[in-house]
């Protein structure tokens, strides 16, 4: 096993309306206590209510360390009670892990269940509305607490106190901590990006992505 940690929750979510955001989200997910099957469109039960830009394979489950809700504590102390777990709407909170020590492409096991990171998360309005603030939304791009969405290879069951265990690391070169700059558009050598375009495991949505960034700068070479 190349790095280890546990579930500490998993959480589903049906559509509900959040104060101050006028559309259906299933955001405010709660914790269940037994057992759930996954497959390849996430947890049986969960659902999203934009699906033109939540949900499908490439985000079918979405894993946040409880790790960085210390960090949001501290960068928000007037607001800290509202950072606890399932404050980022998240399905898996994950003990053990982070973004510094998960990678692209990583291959988890978890409970009967093989899933595969995919992507970082990025912020949005349900997340702003949720928390009640709109400078959770730079502060999430700032600070690269994002956590991690991932798709499912072999579908199965997962229950709170299943491991969050990599099995397979492909890309050891790429940790989230790494990309999160990147994809903020900060950071982005024209080397990584070509490296990044091809990396296994990265959903096809940042793939493109990238691949238009580095075609603009190969556009504004002289």
């Amino acid at each position: 096993m190349i790095a280890s940690g546990i579930i500490t929750q998993l959480r589903i979510g049906r559509p509900q309306v959040l104060p101050g955001h006028n559309r259906l989200s299933a955001y405010r997910r709660q914790p269940v206590s037994g057992p759930v099957v996954v497959h390849e469109l996430g947890l049986d039960g969960d659902q999203v209510g934009n699906t033109r830009v939540h949900g499908g394979p490439e985000k079918a489950v979405y894993a946040y360390p409880l790790s960085g809700y210390a960090g949001w504590r501290a960068e928000f102390p007037a607001i800290a009670d509202r950072f606890e777990p399932g404050a980022m709407g998240e399905n898996l909170v994950v003990d053990g892990l982070d973004e510094a020590s998960l990678c692209l492409g990583d291959v988890i096991r978890c409970g009967t269940a093989t899933l595969q990171i995919a992507q970082i998360r990025e912020p949005c309005s349900t997340f702003a509305a949720a928390l009640g603030t709109a400078r959770v939304v730079k502060a999430m791009t700032r600070s690269g607490r994002c956590g991690w969405y991932l798709r499912v290879l072999d579908g199965g069951t997962i229950a709170p106190g299943d491991g969050h265990d990599v099995i397979e690391r492909p890309n050891p070169d790429w940790p989230i901590a790494r990309f999160s700059p990147i994809a903020a558009g900060k950071a982005g050598r024209h080397e990584e990006l070509v490296e990044l375009i091809a990396l296994p495991g990265l959903s096809a949505y940042w793939r493109a992505k990238l691949a238009k960034r580095l075609a603009d700068q190969q556009r504004a070479l002289p």
